[in-house]
């Protein structure tokens, strides 16, 4: 049984962690529209204040976050947690930002409309070996009415964005296999785990899948619901399960591994540091800590990590 540490905690709904190579992780507060850094001993120092919702972060080539926004979030407690609800009255949109870690200055890199992509809610990021990145759109949700999105590839010099795949059913979690050669991305409200062939940078293959380019990967029973994931260096799938409070561990081929139980229900992410990779940092956003414990396995060491 895999035993967690709050490293942090009074966090509002942390997600995006990214370890570094000091010891410390960068996540962000979507609630308070901030990125944070967390020292190994649970200090907290604010990085930078972009507003909106920031969400997913990673490094890019340049040393400099990128960071998805969605826009922000309306809020509310239930039961002890806080629960993201719908669109905000104050949705700033959805957009793509650079930001520098040492100065804590915040640039546009994409926003709706650019290139002709419409961009709602940003969500996940991960970057590919030849310096570009995929990412996914959430979508926003409305008193009637959810935007169908899809996943989107760009380039980190804001030279390039398109939309590969559409649509896409409010995909969350993203990543890239341990060659690169297949792009997974979770689904939220159909909890499914979607894995596509990648065929050239920002490419996905039309056809590998029943009548399109996804083929569905593993759903799990019951009530759940799929957030972010990660990847281990073996290759299996690491999705943060809502619902169930833990980890869904899938295999390339699409078998349980395990689940890794949280004290959370509201568990969302996933990293990896250390020179083996085997300390896995948690976001439990509900209850607003950041978690430490040994995994049993290596996790992938990123791009730019």
């Amino acid at each position: 049984m895999i035993e967690w540490t709050t490293v942090a905690s009074g966090l509002r709904f942390p997600e995006g962690p990214v370890a570094m190579a000091d010891g410390s992780v960068i996540l962000v507060e979507i609630a308070a529209g901030r990125i944070t850094c967390v020292a190994p001993d649970g200090t907290c120092t604010t990085v930078a204040e972009p507003g909106g919702g920031p969400n997913g972060l990673a490094i890019g080539p340049d040393g400099k976050l990128y960071c998805c926004n969605n826009g922000g979030f309306e809020y509310r407690e239930t039961n002890g947690y806080l629960v993201p609800h719908g669109q905000p009255h104050d949705y700033s949109g959805g957009r793509i930002e650079r930001i520098d870690i040492t100065t804590g200055a915040v640039e546009m890199l994409y926003r709706d409309g650019d290139f002709g992509c419409t961009l709602r809610g940003p969500n996940d990021i991960v970057f590919d070996a030849h310096g570009g990145f995929w990412f996914t759109d959430h979508g926003k949700i409305r008193e009637r009415t959810r935007d169908v999105t899809g996943i989107f590839y760009a380039k980190a010099d804001g030279s390039h964005l398109a939309e590969v795949i559409f649509p896409s059913e409010n995909p969350n979690g993203i990543g890239l296999s341990p060659d690169g050669r297949r792009l997974y991305a979770a689904e939220t409200y159909t909890c499914r785990l979607m894995a596509f062939d990648v065929v050239a940078p920002g490419r996905v293959d039309p056809a590998s899948g029943v009548g399109g380019p996804a083929t569905p990967l593993y759903r799990p029973a019951g009530y759940k619901f799929f957030d972010s994931l990660g990847v281990e260096a073996g290759g299996n799938i690491c999705i943060a399960t809502i619902g169930e409070c833990g980890i869904s561990v899938v295999s390339p081929v699409g078998e349980l591994v395990e689940f890794v139980a949280t004290e959370d229900v509201f568990t969302t992410n996933i990293c990896w540091c250390g020179e083996d990779m085997t300390t896995a940092w948690v976001t439990l956003s509900g209850s607003g800590r950041l978690a430490r414990a040994t995994w049993p396995r290596a996790g992938l060491r990123l791009q730019h990590q």
